[in-house]
């Protein structure tokens, strides 16, 4: 049986909604993916009493819990407080942390507030957990045969003080039968579709299935109990693959996530050691501020309006598919690039701007070899329409370059 977690949130801001707490939901995935059993997500505001009387429950019915926020140097920051009151053991100096946290503020060029100090005090028979990132060390403590692991809530430390710190303890502690999980991402379908795709495969009794929405990209993952073969899983995942199609842009067999459309194309850019220009016109950069950071991306431009598409291209009377037929190879050819993309639409704003008004979007790319073009209709709100036609002119070179998973 695997053992019990719960994960628990202190902070008014986290009750109230003025904070989503996203380190609750990272966390589910890293326990889930370890072996744990998740029962239960708590938060509670910054009340004492509240949250002794909560670290009793969980001490009573789970084998481990992890706490997040609430130690803070400021007055409504009281986990250390309540799990000194809860569990009977009086807060005790750690000199040591005193040090860590001095230390950080020394890095930063800045003098330590003396409500700092608050930060170096632990319950009696606390284990420190260092924070490398942060002002604020964690500890873990055992009551009633429940394990506890407190963590900052700022996300950034959280995480690597966790997989530092934490994860490494989790596995020592508990008897754990990791979950095995593939992970599939598509580009341009949706849930409904890629479910009629996969409709006549048949799935092993144990198998759970789950979709991820995202924009334009949509995950569907697939959960294996520890104890299922690796061949039926690799021969199940194969299945799949086939009947997503080229419409497939990664698959991952582990936990991290796949890649995205990004990064795919990146890795066959890299290894062809080609370049390319862009031309974008309804993303407004969108693509670019994606790329800008790799060896690839050679030229990029912005054109917001008709008139100067006009002015600099000189192609007025053709049509939106000519026009962008040859607007990628002239980008081609002036920059030098192996790739052209370019994106055009009828630069109409009112249908940016209403959501149930639907756009022509059209997509080309020039190569050495000669140009092709993609026509999609787009709807929704204006950061969908520019997030499908950034991803889209990748998908397009994609298609020229082959799948990479």
């Amino acid at each position: 049986m695997a053992p019990r977690c719960e994960i628990f949130s202190q902070g008014e801001e986290i009750v109230t909604g003025q904070t989503v707490d996203s380190n609750a939901a990272w966390l589910s995935q890293q326990l889930i993916a370890a072996g744990f059993e998740l029962t239960r997500h708590t938060a509670v505001g910054d009340h004492l009493e509240a949250l002794v009387g909560l670290l009793i429950e969980i001490s009573e019915r789970a084998d481990c819990c992890i706490c997040t926020g609430g130690l803070g140097p400021t007055g409504d920051d009281l986990t250390a407080e309540a799990v000194a009151e809860a569990f009977g053991a009086p807060l005790e100096f750690d000199a040591e942390a005193m040090d860590q946290v001095e230390s950080i503020f020394k890095l930063w060029n800045r003098p330590m507030p003396a409500v700092n100090r608050k930060q170096a005090y632990f319950p009696s028979g606390a284990v420190r957990i260092d924070n490398k990132w942060g002002t604020a060390p964690g500890f873990t403590v055992n009551h009633n045969g429940c394990q506890f692991y407190f963590l900052p809530g700022v996300p950034s430390e959280m995480k690597k003080m966790f997989q530092a710190g934490v994860f490494p303890q989790l596995q020592e502690s508990f008897s754990l039968s990791p979950l095995k999980k593939v992970t599939f991402r598509t580009f341009g379908l949706g849930e409904s579709a890629i479910q009629e795709r996969i409709e006549s495969i048949v799935f092993p009794e144990m198998v759970t299935v789950s979709f991820r929405a995202g924009l334009p990209e949509v995950e569907l993952k697939l959960w294996f109990p520890p104890e299922q073969d690796q061949q039926e899983i690799e021969v199940l995942s194969s299945a799949i693959a086939s009947a997503l199609g080229n419409q497939l842009i990664s698959v991952s067999d582990g936990f991290g996530p796949p890649k995205g459309i990004v990064e795919v194309v990146s890795e066959l850019l890299t290894e062809k050691s080609h370049k390319v220009a862009l031309l974008e016109t309804v993303s407004s950069g969108l693509l670019a501020s994606w790329c800008v950071t790799r060896p690839w991306l050679l030229e990029s431009r912005v054109i917001p309006s008709s008139e100067l598409l006009n002015r600099d291209f000189e192609l007025e009377g053709c049509s939106e598919t000519e026009r962008a037929l040859s607007l990628a190879k002239l980008v081609r050819q002036k920059s030098g690039a192996d790739y052209g993309l370019v994106q055009l639409w009828s630069f109409d704003p009112s249908l940016l701007k209403e959501k149930r008004r639907s756009m022509e979007l059209v997509t080309a790319l020039s190569t050495c070899d000669g140009e092709t073009h993609h026509i999609t209709k787009v709807g929704g709100s204006l950061d969908r329409k520019q997030n499908i036609a950034a991803a889209s002119l990748l998908n397009l070179l994609r298609f020229h370059l082959g799948t990479a998973y």
